[in-house]
């Protein structure tokens, strides 16, 4: 772990709050009990991010079912565990065990069948699941899987001793494991002292939230509080966010460069069209959607 200077010009402009978000109580998969903090009614506001889900449970049944077979086109999920074991398989082949602090990053693309199943039967489960819109013209992509643990993440502690794991994008000269050349996505995971401050350069046309996961912070002198989402606005001559923790917290940092594309979405797709939902269904129906490209030959 790498203890940074202040690489990063400082915020001149720094963002803040347009509301506080509390998310949506909600069961997926198998009856996997979570919290919906980005939903459907959200997406246009915070393109390219689709979806944010917030999974914490030490109780089995909550989560032991896991996420059985299901499919996915034209976006990507970015999986984040911060405490338990979760199996990955597609229908492309890929395999990956899940484990405490790791990530796994998937491009659905033109479409792939995946389980997720908890490799545990006590304990805490926790984490969040981001998914993340294509551009049109790569929603039909091949399909890709890459799984990072724990210590392959890059990380930072900046001179007040705030720790930083760069998922995605880039932070005070560090660059994450995983760069998208369009979205240009940041993903932060940020544990902060008491009486610290944190401050993230952001581009003003980019769309940034942060999800509070333990303790509470405040951003330009509002109070974000634990399992908060707080949507910060969009102002043209801001140049990033400054966070204040006055006792122990973590958060998640999010920011992305919008697509500005339609979104059209049926369940597990998400395309530009209602047409290429239709067409989305049948493949899935008629067995095409998943298929790896060896059964074609």
């Amino acid at each position: 772990m790498n203890t940074q200077q202040d690489a990063s010009k400082s915020v001149q402009f720094p963002r803040t709050v347009e509301r506080l978000v509390s998310g949506q109580a909600t069961s997926d998969g198998a009856g996997v009990k979570l919290t919906r903090v980005l939903t459907q009614n959200l997406q246009q506001r915070l393109d390219p991010f689709l979806m944010l889900d917030a999974f914490g449970s030490d109780k089995p049944d909550d989560y032991i079912a896991g996420f059985p077979d299901h499919p996915h086109r034209g976006f990507e999920t970015v999986t984040y565990m911060l405490a338990g074991r979760m199996l990955h398989r597609d229908s492309a082949g890929h395999e990956g065990l899940l484990e405490n602090g790791g990530v796994q990053w998937m491009t659905a693309g033109k479409g792939v069948i995946h389980s997720e199943i908890p490799q545990q039967e006590e304990g805490v489960m926790e984490g969040f699941q981001l998914w993340l819109n294509l551009p049109k013209r790569d929603k039909m992509n091949t399909p890709w899987y890459k799984d990072f643990q724990n210590n392959e993440l890059p990380r930072f502690v900046t001179p007040q001793g705030v720790a930083v794991t760069v998922i995605s994008g880039e932070s005070h000269g560090m660059t994450g494991a995983v760069t998208r050349e369009i979205t240009q996505p940041r993903y932060l995971d940020i544990h902060m002292p008491g009486n610290t401050q944190f401050e993230q350069t952001l581009s003003p046309e980019h769309n940034a939230f942060i999800y509070v996961y333990r303790g509470e912070v405040s951003i330009a002198g509002k109070a974000v509080p634990t399992q908060r989402m707080a949507i910060l606005a969009n102002e043209a001559q801001s140049d990033g966010v400054v966070i204040t923790a006055n006792s122990d917290a973590k958060l998640i940092l999010i920011s992305g460069q919008p697509l500005r594309e339609p979104i059209v979405q049926y369940g597990p797709f998400v395309m530009n069209t209602q047409q290429e939902i239709y067409e989305a269904l049948s493949d899935f129906r008629e067995g095409r959607l998943g298929e790896t490209e060896s059964s074609h030959n």
